[in-house]
């Protein structure tokens, strides 16, 4: 039970429906869409339009997406993989003709043919009960008749103006004498709600076909893109197995490469064979493992992740028990790595960020994790202008590199930061969650789950607690890390600084089957809630 005294709030309930989404009027949204008979998905993919338009640095129709859905009563888990693809003349031999040895995150390069339209459709005509001509009208709405920007979201908006500015259409569009909206400026997408419009009147063919793609390609092409209209005519979505881990009698399920989720069942597997730290949640030795475990994890991804449709990616070996506790083994509880050994423990094995996440549980029990994302803020920034669709830089996950896993390819997908997760109890489902951030989502949703399962925090707590993130060579704090933990850390051989916006956003949704309620949680580190009926 929380301190009533202290900030906070107390974690959602509910029986018949709930959601956890980054903005009020998403979860709105999604509530909305159970009360008029949609299931989970449906009220998931509702608000994922939604938040295109109410977060638009965070998510759009520009951008990709990952879900997981586990219908009550299956004992299953589906996976859809709506991440896009490069270019099909995106060959490493051009990028190294033209001299280029590195991606731009605001080149037209860092396109990929966004994925996320072609996902909605597909899960709501596999396992939906409404078409995106139902599911759009809310997103329609909000973009013609603008919404009230939010607080985080103005701050974030702010810190993306250069990148703004550098593309005339998204000048135009997003700043306002060349300054971002500030908290209550009511915006409007009038080009955007059109495109809307067309996709809820003509699908996913209506975005990938036809005006619209016209306009996107114009403008890729306008700025040294290789992109054609067949290649986004060619877009797919693609249901794919789902990898698991076992871990605290609970199933981690995960979307499979070339999303990131395997870093999560590799950190929560490295980190199980700990017992929780003596000196509780903040304490240097409970983040020491935990910087250590992920340092290792990233390591590995950078080695290996991929598309595994063109490249074979070791999911298999790098999340066995033998391999994990290897890597446990090789974790000084005295001291920090200076150099990390070989990935893989060997030779290569044989052949930040914006996104929004969000869960929906609806009466019947059918979960739906959900996450789609720009990558970057506002992606590329490169607005299309016609058709009011600003690009995500996906793109920019990828090498430039010969002979690397994630090198670009004709038609390959990049490596993917985003990843929807899942928590499985004796085929049951039990918690869609997952944390925004970029990079940090792995070592986001470790976190999270260490808070909950090894420290007791509940839902809501288990979000709020602070957060820190071993990258490119330090480890970014939030103000909530007590000093003292730092200082400890630093002597570990840690090198902390404290970051000016906080890491990530999460939201869950405990599934309690004994009782038969429903519990939600939002992070306050974003603008939503959690709200339940």
């Amino acid at each position: 039970m929380r301190d009533f005294h202290r900030p906070g709030r107390s974690p959602a309930r509910g029986t018949r429906g709930m959601a956890a989404t980054s903005m009020p009027v998403a979860t709105l949204a999604a509530l909305d869409v159970l009360r008029a008979g949609g299931n989970a998905l449906d009220a998931a993919i509702a608000a994922a339009a939604v938040l295109g338009v109410v977060e638009p640095h965070s998510t759009g129709i520009g951008g990709d997406c990952f879900c997981l859905y586990a219908p009550a009563g299956t004992g299953e888990v589906i996976a859809m993989n709506g991440s896009g693809k490069a270019p099909a003349a995106a060959s490493i031999d051009w990028f190294e003709a033209e001299g280029l040895t590195a991606l731009d995150p605001t080149s037209a390069h860092s396109v990929t043919i966004p994925g996320a339209v072609r996902a909605w459709e597909a899960l709501a005509n596999a396992h939906g009960r409404k078409g995106l001509d139902e599911l759009l009208q809310p997103a329609i709405r909000l973009a013609e008749e603008g919404h009230p920007v939010h607080d985080r979201v103005a701050t974030d908006w702010a810190a993306a103006t250069a990148k703004l500015a550098a593309d005339p259409d998204s000048r135009v569009r997003f700043l306002f004498d060349g300054t971002a909206p500030p908290p209550g400026f009511v915006f409007r997408q009038p080009e955007l709600a059109a495109t809307l419009r067309r996709i809820a009147r003509e699908g996913s063919k209506g975005f990938y076909e036809g005006p619209v793609a016209a306009d996107m390609v114009a403008k890729l092409r306008a700025r040294g893109g290789l992109h054609t209209e067949e290649d986004f005519a060619n877009a797919t979505a693609e249901f794919v197995t789902p990898i698991r881990s076992r871990w605290k009698g609970h199933e981690i399920v995960q979307c499979p490469p070339n999303g990131s989720g395997l870093l999560v069942l590799m950190i929560a597997g490295i980190l199980e064979g700990f017992a929780p730290a003596e000196a509780g949640p903040m304490s240097a030795e409970r983040w020491h493992r935990h910087i250590e475990a992920a340092r290792l994890a990233y390591r590995d991804r950078d080695a290996f992740l991929a598309d595994p449709a063109q490249v074979e990616v070791p999911v298999a070996r790098l999340t066995s028990p033998d391999y994990l506790s290897a890597l446990r083994e090789v974790i000084d509880p005295a001291r920090a790595m200076r150099e990390l050994p070989p990935a893989g423990l060997a030779a290569r094995l044989p052949a930040h960020a914006d996104t929004v996440y969000l869960c929906v549980v609806d009466g019947e029990g059918n979960a739906c994790s959900f996450i789609n994302s720009l990558f970057q803020s506002f992606g590329s920034g490169i607005l299309a202008p016609g058709s009011g669709v600003m690009l995500h830089n996906r793109g920019y996950g990828f090498r430039l590199e010969r002979g690397h896993p994630n090198c670009i390819a004709p038609g390959k997908r990049p490596l993917h930061t985003i990843i929807p997760g899942l928590l499985v109890k004796d085929g049951r489902a039990v918690m869609p969650f997952g944390v925004m951030g970029g990079h940090y989502q792995p070592m986001g949703q470790t976190t999270f789950l260490a808070n909950l399962f090894d420290y007791g925090m509940d839902l809501q707590e288990a979000l709020d607690a602070p957060r820190l993130f071993p990258w490119a060579g330090k480890v970014q704090v939030e103000r909530g890390i007590p000093d003292a933990t730092l200082d400890a850390l630093a002597r570990l051989g840690h090198v902390p600084e404290r970051v000016e916006l906080p890491l990530g956003g999460g939201q869950a949704i405990w599934i309690d089957h004994a009782s038969g309620s429903l519990v939600g949680a939002s992070d306050p580190r974003k603008d939503g809630c959690a709200m339940g009926f």
